[in-house]
């Protein structure tokens, strides 16, 4: 009796979480990106959300009271795309739990696969991205993605929705004779022929799924559940959006007469050519995720910036858009980069203040969170982060991180090797010129 009260006791203790106490941020430069900035402003955060945001803002009796004078505060970065949590070292299989096996996975969770503690996430966050979309990058329907905060204890607490979307890779539409490529063109013709004829059967199979389904539970015959067909009732139902990856004319032109005639609603992820579709892009409603601008060019005819400015291009067209990186193999270690590629895409033709939106307000609105992130508003979830300088250069430092409310150490991988080499004795018996990390010096 006396190990069930003790038990129970321990589960309900660890049920339990201390509510966080409110907390000011005073006298730094609060970007709201939404709206206005403040020079001399203020952000009230409390319970997880944030509660008041202004020049002249009352600080709550009792409220920790935080000077950031001379520091900027920005809404936390989202990666749209990415498969942060799911690989640790690229080149290191046993670390890499980002596919499966096959090419129709969709009842495939990336959420449950995250490794909550891998070292790429501090890393991450530390330079402003709070927020990531990880998705699994196998076969044509790889499965769901979440939406989830770079900080918890496990996968259920970091989690801000699950399911968030169902991820196809549409197949090439075309034949490479690159040296890296092994298969014949005729290989490949007859490869992207077997793709697409098993992607148009399973959305077949699924639909009479659904229906056989729906049949049994109004007293039919009785069907057994398929958890494949069961993870894609919600796209069937339009309940979950279809994320479809496609980089190339063909692949996007495809993928949008496929959503036009089974009434889906898409997101494009890469984009690569989506300029060159951008007025059906525009007359369908559909955004695009322009993953990795730091790329080179694919075709010998492009110019060198031709990935520079997509996002430009797609602006100045009218189209909803967001950037992001970190969906390729190596793209996890990479992902803490993001806000340099919105600062590559500003730098090729998109206003400043759009490449900001689009690594905040943006990608938050096309996954379908605006009403939670991307900018600092009253009602919103408060991730934050207070920097010295603007975060698009890349000599700006991150101070301060706020997520969910909870403020969150900077260290990282990074900061304690920065650290441990700073005080590595010299020869010349001086102490080293490095400036301490912001983990240290906070």
């Amino acid at each position: 009796m006396r190990k069930i009260l003790l038990l129970t006791l321990l589960a309900t203790a660890v049920a339990v979480t201390p509510a966080l106490a409110a907390t000011a941020l005073v006298g730094g430069t609060v970007h709201t990106v939404s709206g206005q900035s403040y020079p001399n402003g203020t952000v009230v955060i409390d319970n997880g959300k944030i509660i008041a945001v202004g020049a002249n803002v009352s600080v709550p009796a009792g409220a920790e009271r935080i000077d950031i004078s001379g520091q900027h505060v920005y809404p936390g970065m989202v990666a749209a795309n990415s498969v942060l949590g799911l690989i640790e070292i690229g080149s290191v299989k046993g670390t890499n739990d980002a596919g499966e096996n096959g090419n129709l996975n969709p009842n495939a969770r990336a959420m449950v696969a995250i490794n909550h503690d891998s070292e790429l996430i501090p890393v991450t966050r530390a330079n402003g991205v709070l927020t990531a979309v990880t998705a699994t990058n196998g076969g044509v329907l790889s499965g769901s993605s979440v939406a989830w905060n770079l900080h918890g204890w496990n996968w259920e607490e970091m989690a801000i929705q699950e399911p968030l979307a169902m991820h196809l890779r549409w197949p090439s539409m075309t034949t490479s004779t690159a040296w890296w490529v092994q298969k014949s063109e005729e290989e490949q013709k007859k490869d992207r022929e077997k793709k697409l004829k098993e992607l148009t059967e399973a959305f077949d199979n699924a639909e009479a799924y659904h229906k056989a389904r729906l049949s049994t539970k109004k007293g039919g015959a009785f069907h057994p559940v398929d958890v494949r067909w069961e993870a894609m009732v919600p796209v069937l139902e339009k309940k979950l959006p279809l994320f479809v990856h496609a980089d190339e004319f063909q692949q996007i032109e495809a993928a949008l007469d496929f959503a036009k005639e089974r009434e889906f609603k898409i997101v494009i992820i890469g984009g690569r050519d989506a300029p060159r579709l951008a007025d059906r892009l525009v007359k369908q409603n559909v955004p695009v995720v322009v993953d990795n601008v730091h790329q080179m060019p694919r075709r010998s005819w492009e110019p060198y910036d031709a990935a520079y400015t997509v996002a430009a291009r797609l602006h100045e067209a009218g189209v909803k858009f967001c950037i992001s990186t970190g969906g390729s193999t190596f793209g996890a270690s990479n992902l803490r980069n993001l806000p340099y590629h919105a600062a590559m895409a500003a730098s090729y033709g998109l206003p400043k203040e759009e490449a900001l939106k689009a690594v905040t307000m943006y990608p938050a609105e096309i996954i379908g969170l605006g009403n939670r992130l991307g900018s600092i508003e009253e009602g919103k979830d408060a991730n934050l982060f207070v920097t010295d300088g603007d975060p698009l250069e890349i000599m700006t430092t991150v101070h301060h991180i706020w997520i969910a409310g909870e403020k969150v150490d900077v260290a990282s991988r990074h900061t304690a090797l920065y650290e441990r080499y700073r005080e590595r004795p010299r020869r010349d018996g001086k102490e080293s010129a490095l400036t301490p990390s912001p983990a240290e010096s906070k």
